[in-house]
C-alpha cells in the first residue's frame, strides 16, 4: 500500500498536450545554452574576415609608389651631377666650382671644391651645407618607398604602420629638398637668372614638388577605406 502511495505522489496530473509543449520548450533551452558558445565561436572569424580593398584604392596607391621612384630617379640624378647654375665664366654646383674659358670654347672647365677668395668661404659652407641636405632628402625618399612598397605586401596593423612611417619619410624628403632648394637660390641670388639654372635643377625642383604631392597623397589614402566599400560590397544595395 505504501508503494502505490509513493507512486501516485510522483504522478504528473497534468493534459498530455501541456506536458509535451513543457517538455519541448525545455530541450529547446537546453539546446540553446549549448549551442551559444558556437554561434560566438563561428561570429568571430566572420567579423575579423579581411575585406578586400576596393580597385581605386589600390590603383591610387600603385600611382603613388610609382610617381615615387619616378621622383627618387630625378632627385638621384640632378644631386649627383650637382651642376645647378650657369653664369657666362661660371659653373656653380653642389661639389664643385668651375671656371669657363670664354676665349677658347673648346677648352674644359677648370673645377675645383672650393670657391677661391672672390666668392668667400660662406658660400663654400653654405652649399656644403646644402648638398648634405638634399642628400639626406635622397635617403629618405628611398627608405620612404620601400616602406610603402612592404607594406602592400603584408597584411594587417604591420602593413598600416608601414604605409603610415612611410608617408612621413616622404613627407621629409619633400622639406629636406625644398630646403636644399632655396638654400642654393638663397647663396646664389647674385648671380642667379631665370635661364642660367641647368635641367638638372629643374629636375630637383619637380622631384620636390612630386615629394610633396606623393606624401600628401600617401598620408590621406588610409582614409579612403571609411569612404569607399570593400570589392565584395560592390554591387550589393
Amino acid at each position: 500500500m505504501s508503494v502505490n502511495v509513493r507512486l501516485k505522489l510522483h504522478l504528473d496530473f497534468r493534459p498530455v498536450p501541456q506536458v509535451l509543449c513543457d517538455t519541448f520548450k525545455a530541450v529547446q533551452s537546453l539546446e540553446l545554452i549549448r549551442m551559444t558558445p558556437i554561434r560566438f565561436m563561428a561570429l568571430a572569424p566572420a567579423a575579423q574576415e579581411k575585406t578586400h580593398p576596393f580597385f581605386l584604392e589600390v590603383l591610387c596607391r600603385s600611382l603613388i609608389i610609382l610617381c615615387m621612384a619616378l621622383s627618387i630617379v630625378l632627385s638621384s640624378m640632378s644631386v649627383c651631377d650637382g651642376h645647378w647654375l650657369l653664369t657666362e665664366q661660371r659653373v656653380f654646383g653642389l661639389w664643385f666650382f668651375c671656371k669657363v674659358d670664354t676665349e677658347n670654347s673648346s677648352a674644359p672647365p677648370s673645377c675645383s671644391r672650393h670657391s677661391g677668395e672672390e666668392l668667400g668661404q660662406l658660400l663654400e659652407h653654405g652649399l656644403w651645407l646644402c648638398r648634405c641636405v638634399a642628400s639626406v632628402a635622397v635617403v629618405s625618399a628611398i627608405f620612404g618607398l620601400e616602406l610603402l612598397v612592404l607594406s602592400q605586401v603584408t597584411e594587417g596593423q604591420a602593413s598600416r604602420q608601414r604605409w603610415h612611417l612611410g608617408s612621413w619619410l616622404v613627407l621629409l624628403a619633400a622639406v629636406l629638398a625644398a630646403t636644399g632648394v632655396m638654400m642654393f637660390v638663397f647663396l646664389l641670388w647674385d648671380y642667379a637668372t631665370p635661364l642660367g639654372f641647368t635641367l638638372t635643377f629643374w629636375c630637383q625642383f619637380n622631384a620636390t614638388f612630386l615629394f610633396f604631392l606623393n606624401g600628401m597623397a600617401a598620408w590621406h589614402i588610409p582614409n579612403m577605406a571609411y569612404f569607399l566599400p570593400s570589392s565584395g560590397d560592390v554591387g550589393k544595395p
